[in-house]
């Protein structure tokens, strides 16, 4: 059998699904430093229009926006080593792309502590009109005292207690959306009645940590949800993923770990009575791809050359609670604090370093490369062949990219990773319907309306 005949696409088949985590100038913590990156490019909107545009040409299920609520850094001088790489408001930048796009999903980064639900709902499902059912909401917990201190508070709420308001949030948050029907709207000109008073409902939650009335007022949003994605990996997160996320984006260095997280929180989501397949599991893998190994290497490399040491180790600092600046470089790191900030990203890092013997030196160098995520680092054929062993394995049913730098990094997946992709039937060639939801294989939520009386029925009962 030829080598083209192995890969040929069969009828039918599983395809993975793919998001381009768009950040700053690059995943790569000293990507603002490569000479062919323009570090003042993310102040500029055509910057990210040029990139969404792109990814959509190529495919993309998504792009995605991270985001936080502070500039972090314990002082101006430390501050000043860090490119920013959160310049805009993620659903203001989102709802000018969804101008300039037509069929790429848009998913945005809002924390559940610091915005209400009826806030999250309306935002939401106003970018969903606006787009034409494109939309997704990646909830957060945000893990930061930094975040914290600009809503008021001292330190950050205990984990537990993020995760216990972000599962009320979300409940009234799908609440608010299904709050009409979707043929709520009459606008019937001859009786003056605009809405169906028996298409839409109060909302009236009165919970532990908020009170709603409801309904919304922007009506239901043309997914009738937005996609709701998830990040956590810590057991409260995973949990919270388990119940109300249909993607999720998490960091995993090794296949059997990807494996056993993935096929474990579907466990988690079928034995609370949902499907298997409602819920996609998305790693994030940065590519470092080239014609050779030698030249992908090079790639690597010459981003490994910017990395300064100490800001990189400020940056833990600031990020993890993790304090490395007086250890020696040449020593295995001692173990993290493990605080209410992001605990499954510093069991992640703790854990890499004991499993692989790396001194505080390796490890920031493997932590700037691409903050946790996967690293693949080869030829085109090398590449895929991981990706197809994990998407095959039950690790993965698709990735979120993370380009070490943009635009290049992302051009060399879309030139090079892609097409083999699609020689080996692993993506698609074209969108498959017009919203996000389609787009990801996701059914659409039913709002939880009788259904409406037929005419005839209308008739007979007056």
């Amino acid at each position: 059998m030829s080598h083209d005949t192995a890969h040929r696409p069969a009828r039918g088949k599983r395809q993975m699904k793919l998001g381009a985590f768009l950040f700053g100038v690059g995943h790569h913590g000293a990507a603002w430093r490569h000479p062919d990156v323009d570090p003042r490019a993310p102040f500029r909107f055509e910057y990210w229009r040029d990139l969404a545009q792109k990814a959509e040409r190529a495919r993309f299920d998504a792009v995605f926006l991270a985001d936080n609520v502070a500039l972090f850094g314990a002082t101006p001088e430390a501050i000043s080593y860090t490119a920013p790489v959160y310049t805009g408001e993620p659903l203001t930048l989102l709802s000018a792309l969804a101008t300039h796009t037509s069929h790429i999903g848009l998913i945005a980064t809002v924390s559940t502590t610091y915005l209400q639900p009826y806030h999250v709902a309306r935002k939401f499902a106003a970018l969903d009109q606006l787009s034409g059912g494109r939309a997704g909401w990646n909830l957060v917990t945000s893990g930061s005292d930094a975040e914290a201190a600009n809503f008021g508070l001292d330190h950050q709420l205990a984990h537990a207690a993020r995760y216990a308001i972000a599962a009320e949030h979300v409940a009234v948050v799908k609440q608010l959306w299904d709050s009409f029907a979707d043929d709520a709207i009459l606008a019937d000109k001859a009786s003056g009645r605009f809405y169906d008073p028996a298409r839409l409902r109060r909302v009236d939650h009165a919970g532990d940590h908020f009170r709603v009335a409801g309904p919304l007022q922007t009506g239901r949003p043309p997914q009738g949800h937005p996609v709701i994605v998830q990040a956590g990996s810590s057991d409260d997160g995973q949990a919270l993923a388990a119940a109300t996320a249909e993607v999720v984006f998490t960091a995993q260095q090794s296949r059997a770990a990807a494996r056993a997280f993935a096929q474990g929180l579907k466990d988690k989501a079928q034995a609370l009575g949902r499907s298997r397949d409602s819920l996609l599991v998305m790693p994030g893998v940065s590519i470092y791809v080239a014609p050779t190994r030698q030249e992908a290497e090079a790639k690597l490399a010459r981003l490994q050359a910017f990395v300064d040491v100490a800001g990189a180790l400020a940056s833990i600092r600031t990020f993890l609670d993790w304090d490395l600046t007086t250890v020696d470089l040449d020593a295995p790191p001692p173990p993290p604090p493990f605080t209410q900030g992001w605990q499954s990203r510093q069991k992640l890092f703790y854990d890499l370093a004991l499993e692989q013997g790396l001194s505080v030196r390796q490890l920031v160098s493997r932590m700037s490369a691409a903050r946790g995520h996967l690293v693949l680092v080869g030829t085109p054929a090398e590449v895929v062949d991981e990706l197809q062993a994990w998407f095959e394995d039950g690790a993965a049913d698709g990735f979120n990219i993370l380009a070490p730098i943009f635009p290049a990094g992302l051009d060399d997946v879309i030139e090079l990773v892609l097409p083999e992709l699609r020689r080996r039937g692993l993506f698609r060639e074209e969108y498959e319907g017009a919203t996000l939801r389609e787009n990801l294989g996701l059914a659409r939520p039913d709002a939880g309306f009788p259904a409406p009386l037929s005419p005839q029925t209308k008739e007979l009962v007056g």
